[in-house]
C-alpha cells in the first residue's frame, strides 16, 4: 500500500490538472521504478461514475515500440467507451530483451517484471480513478506485449476480463474459458509451438485466432498502412460488441 500511495502522490504532484490524460508516469517505490503510461479517456467521459464505472483496457506495447504509437486503438476503445491506459514496459536502465537460447525461458524475467508493473498499474488507478472498473480490465499487447498479457493471464490474475493480442508469438494463449481471447496475426512469422489454440482447443476455449493475410509483424502500430490499421480496427471493433469468432472471420 505505501507504494501504492507514493505513486499517488507522485503523480497528484506532477499532473496539477490531475486527470486522467495529464498522467504520463506511476511510480512503483517497492522496485523503485517509474512506469510510463498514455491515458485516454472515453467520448463521453461523465457518463463514467463510481455507480456506473466505465470499461478499462490496458495496452501493452511492443519491444521498442513507443506506449504512445497505438493511439488507432485507444480512439476506437475511446469510442466503445474505454478509459485506455498505454504502457510502457522497458526502460532504458533494463536489460535487453534475450535473443538467443530457449527464448521461453531466457524472456521470463522481462514478461515476469511487465505482469508485476500490470499489477501494479492496476491496483494504483484503481484508487485513483474511481469513476473505471479496474475489476474487469480487458489486456491488449502487442508482440512482446502480447507476450506479457498472456504470461498475466495464464497467472490467474482475478482482474483480467478478457485478451487481445496482436501477433504475440511466445507465450501461449490462456486456456481458460472464461477469458475470452482473441489473437490478431500477422502472417510473415509463425508463433512458437503451443501459443495459439489447436481447433479443438478453439472450440473448447471459444478463443479466436485470425490472421490476416499480407500483414506484417512490424506493421501493427500507428506506423502501419492504413489497411492494415482498419483491418485490426474492424476486428477489435467486433470483438467489444461480443461477436463470436465465426462472425470476425467474415469480416
Amino acid at each position: 500500500m505505501k507504494a501504492v500511495l507514493l505513486a499517488l502522490l507522485l503523480s497528484a504532484a506532477t499532473n496539477t490538472l490531475a486527470t486522467p490524460a495529464d498522467m504520463t508516469s506511476l511510480y512503483d517505490q517497492g522496485r523503485q521504478r517509474k512506469i510510463p503510461i498514455a491515458i485516454i479517456t472515453p467520448q463521453q467521459p461523465n457518463r463514467c461514475t463510481k455507480h456506473q464505472p466505465c470499461n478499462v483496457a490496458f495496452i501493452s506495447a511492443g519491444y521498442g515500440v513507443s506506449h504512445q504509437e497505438y493511439q488507432f486503438i485507444s480512439k476506437l476503445l475511446a469510442a466503445q467507451g474505454y478509459l485506455s491506459v498505454a504502457i510502457r514496459h522497458e526502460l532504458e536502465s533494463d536489460p535487453p530483451l534475450s535473443v538467443s537460447g530457449n527464448l521461453y525461458q531466457t524472456r521470463q524475467e522481462n514478461w515476469q517484471r511487465g505482469a508485476k508493473t500490470l499489477r501494479f498499474v492496476q491496483k494504483s488507478l484503481m484508487n485513483l480513478l474511481p469513476n473505471y472498473d479496474f475489476n474487469h480490465v480487458l489486456l491488449v499487447g502487442h508482440s512482446n506485449g502480447g507476450d506479457i498479457s498472456s504470461l498475466l493471464s495464464n497467472q490467474g490474475a482475478d482482474f483480467i476480463s478478457g485478451l487481445i493480442t496482436l501477433d504475440h508469438r511466445r507465450v501461449p494463449l490462456p486456456r481458460k474459458p472464461q477469458i475470452n481471447t482473441l489473437s490478431i496475426r500477422a502472417s510473415d512469422f509463425p508463433a512458437d509451438h503451443g501459443v495459439l489454440y489447436s481447433k479443438q482447443e478453439l472450440v473448447d476455449y471459444g478463443g479466436c485466432v485470425i490472421e490476416i493475410p499480407k500483414a506484417k509483424h512490424n506493421d501493427m502500430t500507428d506506423k502501419g498502412p492504413s489497411w492494415l490499421k482498419q483491418s485490426i480496427t474492424k476486428l477489435l471493433a467486433g470483438y467489444l460488441t461480443n461477436k463470436n469468432c465465426e462472425q470476425l472471420t467474415s469480416l
